[in-house]
């Protein structure tokens, strides 16, 4: 089927030469002008019937899986044509395999066909034999091929007479083919771009439309309207708030969305991660110290209380203060006045207090590791942060500001399809949004292409590693996430120091980089249990 009988004629006359010359720079003119394929694969069809004599010229393109024909996979159609009249065209639809374009699709080889009337795989769909010339007609096609993929064919009829050798005919049409590839090629990288365009545009209207939420905390929900709107009600007032909520809901931003909505929006607004401070440094961190304190003290430092005043100090997980500053916050919230570690004068400050914690601090009273006064003083006002789990609806929006903030920080373009935020909402998210933050930022770095699917949004999710496989709920009043301690801590310093080697209290306190407090955590002991056993073993008592 591939062979050519036709006698030995000089190849490329001179006369064709220049016709081939005259296609090749008007076709490449073309696309120079205009990427638009309609536009290029019908001019290139027209010029190949008007100076080549190649006829009938079509190009049929597979279907889209989301076109709008919703036609069985593999099918192909004709799509852009010369000489075949709109009805003809409708005709041309092939399916997988069928006919010699089906083949061609199938097996991304070119078939030449010399004689349509002595080739049973010849259709005729598109054109029936009698609306052809009588004379013997070839048929022509070629695979068009986009990334290495065959996406379509380009074929035409021949008379078979014409002085000019098949083989000739062929050579063209595969340099047209891949000319017809690249255009297809361009229009799609083109239709990503405007995809991924129109896309950036909704993530940024999305993006204005959650920043116009008040203090900057994006979403719609009833359970975080509800909090909003609790918070807005005592701004007002100079009672200390206690934020109550799971780790990664978002205390910190409503700390401040509560200053900025107070009158006190213009003076300091001092956070303190109390989980970050040792147990030794608390006083000094929050009451500053007078110089000659203790060694190393060669100037005078002011704590953050006094760095706060007239203003507000947010004092995030509170539940992990040692006892003995508890007692010292106390007085300082009662009496609105700080002692310098090493002063022996008191300090006036005005401060507002909002305190935050993921812990019961209801179970820790009872347990005595968190003072009971306190704890009273603490609970004036208390607001609880919905989990994300509670306010699925505003993933999306979550999602969408996120990915707008991770783009533009690292120069990228990645956007989530529908089918992914879907599964976003479905997610039971137990680090609440600092978790979603963080998803979105892996994503952002790390995905393979501009839009991110379902499939492969799987790779990025976390996976849930609780016994149950879910989250795990929160309680009313938020539940503690560390075991309760079975008897007062005074009591329990005194308990045998054998229950610990030294070499495993060495070891742990090694393993967390000499903070004591992780390390006593991490035994499920007090931090003055940790140091009176490292004491004791230490002296070999």
């Amino acid at each position: 089927m591939m062979s050519d009988p036709s006698p030995a004629l000089p190849s490329l006359a001179p006369p064709l030469q220049a016709q081939e010359h005259l296609l090749m720079r008007e076709i490449i003119g073309l696309i120079g002008k205009s990427l638009a394929p309609g536009v290029v694969l019908r001019e290139m069809l027209h010029l190949l019937s008007e100076l080549l004599g190649l006829n009938r010229g079509r190009i049929v393109l597979l279907d889209s899986p989301d076109s709008a024909q919703h036609s069985p996979p593999g099918t192909s159609r004709i799509c852009f044509a010369y000489g075949l009249t709109q009805a003809e065209m409708a005709c041309g639809v092939y399916g997988p395999g069928e006919g010699i374009t089906g083949r061609v699709l199938a097996t991304g080889q070119p078939m030449l066909v010399q004689d349509i009337d002595a080739e049973p795989l010849f259709l005729a769909r598109a054109v029936k034999r009698d609306q052809l010339p009588r004379e013997t007609v070839a048929f022509i096609v070629l695979p068009i091929a986009v990334n290495g993929v065959t996406v379509g064919v380009l074929a035409c009829h021949r008379i078979r007479s014409r002085q000019r050798r098949l083989n000739d005919d062929m050579a063209l049409l595969k340099i047209m083919a891949t000319l017809a590839g690249q255009v297809l090629q361009l229009q799609d990288l083109m239709q990503q771009q405007t995809r991924a365009l129109e896309t950036r545009n909704t993530l940024l209207t999305h993006a204005l439309d959650a920043a116009a939420v008040r203090y900057g905390i994006i979403g719609t929900s009833s359970a975080l309207l509800q909090a909003i709107d609790e918070l807005e009600r005592v701004s007002q007032a100079q009672a200390s708030v206690l934020l109550l909520g799971e780790s990664g809901t978002g205390k910190e931003l409503f700390a401040r969305a509560l200053h900025l909505s107070s009158q006190r929006r213009d003076a300091p607004f001092i956070k303190v991660n109390c989980a970050a401070i040792p147990d030794t440094l608390f006083e000094s961190e929050l009451f500053g110290y007078e110089r000659g304190a203790f060694t190393g003290a060669a100037s005078t430092r002011v704590g953050w209380f006094e760095q706060a005043n007239q203003g507000t100090i947010f004092l995030d997980e509170i539940g992990d203060m040692p006892l003995a500053m508890q007692t010292k916050l106390l007085r300082t919230l009662q009496e609105g006045t700080i002692v310098r570690l090493g002063g022996k004068s008191e300090i006036k400050v005005d401060v507002r207090l909002v305190a935050a914690t993921h812990r019961d601090l209801e179970t820790e009273v009872a347990s005595g590791s968190f003072r009971r006064d306190l704890f009273y003083r603490l609970n004036v006002i208390p607001i609880r942060l919905p989990s994300l789990r509670e306010r699925r609806e505003d993933i999306h929006t979550l999602a969408i500001h996120f990915m707008n903030r991770a783009n533009q920080a690292n120069q990228r373009n990645v956007y989530l399809s529908p089918a992914a935020l879907t599964r976003l909402e479905e997610h039971p998210w137990p680090g609440n949004i600092r978790e979603l933050g963080n998803v979105i930022e892996r994503l952002v770095l790390l995905a393979d292409g501009p839009m991110v699917s379902a499939a492969e949004l799987e790779r990025f999710l976390p996976s849930i590693t609780s016994g149950t496989g879910t989250a795990e709920p929160m309680a009313t009043s938020v539940p503690s996430q560390r075991p309760t301690r079975a008897a007062p801590p005074l009591v329990r310093d005194y308990l045998p120091v054998h229950s610990h080697s030294q070499e495993e209290l060495q070891q742990t306190l090694a393993r967390h980089g000499g903070n004591q407090s992780r390390a006593a955590q991490a035994l499920g002991l007090t931090v003055r249990q940790f140091a009176y056993r490292l004491r004791k073993c230490a002296s070999g008592q």
